[in-house]
C-alpha cells in the first residue's frame, strides 16, 4: 500500500494539514548535526580566540530563537508553544557536534523544530568562523528520536476489531449506519483486521448477545456505538457492565476529555471500557462526531494495552 502525503490535496496541490482535532500529548524531538573545520579553529572557538566573539552562546541563543520561528520559515509547519528548547555543543579533533532537544505540550511532531534549531545554530557557527576558516561544511544534520503522537508506544501488533452498533432505527432500515461504518474504516486504515459490522435494536439481550459472539470468535476489540444516552431506551452500559473483568477508567477518560473540549454537551453522554478476558470492549456514544473522535484517541494507542495483557512492559 502507498503511503499518501498529508501535505498534498488531491489535486496535487500543497497544504497544511488540519490538526484542530487532535489531542495535544507530552512530545520531545531530538536532532544533531555537525560543523567540520580544522583543528585550528576548533582550539579557537574553545579558547574564545574568535574575532566575533563567543562562537557557542552566540550559536545556542540563535538555534533556541530559530526553533521559536519554524513555523515562520517553512510555510507549513504549525505554530508551537515550545516548552523547552535547549542545545548543546561537543568540540571534536575536526569539528563541533550540535544537539538540539525540544519540548511541548502540543498536537502535532516537534521534528522540524529540532532540525531548524541544529540547522541555525550550525549556521551560527559557521557565519561567526568563516573569516578564519574557508573550508568549513555542514554535515550530517538528522532526526534521531522523537517522543509523543503517534510514535509513543508504538508497536506492531493489530487487534482484531469488532464493531457493534446498538440503534433501533438502524436496525429496523429506517436510518443507515454512519457511525459504525467510520469506525471499520478507521481501524482498517490503522492495519486492523475488522469484521462486518453487526447492528442490533436497543435491547439487552441482543447487545450482549452479540458482543458474546464476537468474543467467542476470538475478537480482540469489541467497540459499540450508540445506547449510551440518558434515554429509557440507552441500555448499552447496564448491558454490558457485567461483563467486564477490569475496568479502564483511563480510557474512559481520555474519551470524554477529548469529547469534552470539543463539545460541551458531551459531559451528558456516558461511555465506558474494559477488559473481558484478553479482549478489551469500549461502549462509544452513536454519532459520527464520537466514531470519529473515538479514533483519534484510541488508534493507535490502545493497541499498547495488548501487550502489557500479554506481559509486556509499559514503555
Amino acid at each position: 500500500m502507498t503511503k499518501e502525503f498529508s501535505h498534498i490535496d488531491k489535486a496535487g496541490d500543497v497544504r497544511m494539514v488540519d490538526i484542530s482535532d487532535k489531542p495535544g500529548t507530552r512530545r520531545m524531538a531530538r536532532a544533531a548535526g555537525a560543523v567540520r573545520m580544522s583543528p585550528d579553529t576548533v582550539q579557537a572557538i574553545v579558547g574564545g580566540d574568535v574575532p566575533k566573539g563567543n562562537v557557542l552562546t552566540a550559536a545556542q541563543l540563535a538555534g533556541i530563537s530559530a526553533a521559536k520561528r519554524t513555523a515562520e520559515l517553512i510555510p507549513l509547519c504549525h505554530p508551537l508553544n515550545l516548552t523547552w528548547i535547549d542545545l548543546t555543543f561537543t568540540p571534536e579533533d575536526d569539528g563541533i557536534l550540535i544537539e538540539a532537544v525540544v519540548k511541548a505540550n502540543e498536537t502535532t511532531g516537534l521534528e522540524m523544530e529540532a532540525l531548524t534549531a541544529v540547522s541555525v545554530a550550525a549556521l551560527t557557527i559557521y557565519d561567526m568562523c568563516k573569516a578564519v576558516d574557508t573550508g568549513m561544511r555542514i554535515e550530517d544534520i538528522r532526526l534521531v528520536e522523537k517522543t509523543g503522537g503517534k510514535s509513543s508506544h508504538a508497536t506492531d501488533y493489530r487487534p482484531s476489531v469488532g464493531i457493534v452498533v446498538v440503534s433501533d432505527s438502524t436496525a429496523a432500515g429506517e436510518r443507515e449506519d454512519e457511525s459504525g461504518a467510520i469506525l471499520k474504516e478507521g481501524f482498517a486504515q490503522a492495519g486492523c483486521a475488522v469484521a462486518p459490522v453487526k447492528i442490533v435494536p436497543d435491547e439487552r439481550d441482543q447487545i450482549v448477545g452479540a458482543v458474546q459472539e464476537m468474543l467467542s470468535g476470538g475478537i480482540k476489540l469489541i467497540v459499540t456505538s450508540g445506547g449510551t444516552g440518558l434515554g429509557p431506551r440507552d441500555v448499552t452500559l447496564a448491558a454490558l457492565e457485567d461483563l467486564f473483568t477490569a475496568r479502564l477508567p483511563g480510557v474512559e477518560q481520555a474519551l470524554h476529555a477529548y469529547g469534552r473540549g470539543k463539545v460541551k454537551t458531551a459531559m451528558l453522554s456516558r461511555l465506558a471500557a474494559g477488559t473481558v478476558g484478553d479482549s478489551i470492549v469500549v461502549c462509544l456514544p452513536g454519532s459520527k462526531g464520537a466514531a470519529r473522535d473515538a479514533l483519534r484517541v484510541l488508534a493507535t494507542d490502545i493497541f499498547h494495552a495488548f501487550d502489557i495483557m500479554k506481559g509486556g512492559g509499559h514503555d
